[in-house]
């Protein structure tokens, strides 16, 4: 009984790698996909400044790609696209998404 459930449980941990492995192998081509769209989309500057971003920021960056590729498939921005551009893309984003708070303190 042993045996089979060593077995049993050795082929459950090649399907996982397996499934691991060729999800892995997908994220990677998908990656490589986006990166040549945006190295046609994007001036050289905008490309470095979006890398540094994704340092920081990597889910923001993907937010940021997404757009910028979506807006360029559909012409709604000129190609190549700037690192002005982005800069003021990059603005409008943080002014929508950033909220400060602030604390009143009221003393009796």
């Amino acid at each position: 009984m042993s045996e089979s459930y060593d077995a049993e449980l050795e082929e459950i941990k090649k399907r996982k790698l397996l499934e691991l492995q060729r999800k892995m192998e997908e994220e990677k081509q998908r990656r490589i996909q986006i990166e040549a769209i945006l190295r046609r989309i994007l001036t050289p500057e905008a490309r470095s400044r979006l890398a540094n971003l994704r340092l920081v920021k990597p889910e923001l960056a993907n937010i940021v790609e997404q757009q910028l590729i979506t807006l360029a498939q559909s012409g709604r921005v000129p190609v190549p696209i700037t690192d002005d551009f982005l800069k003021k893309l990059l603005a409008q984003i943080y002014e929508q998404t950033h909220h400060e708070t602030h604390i009143r303190i009221l003393r009796k």
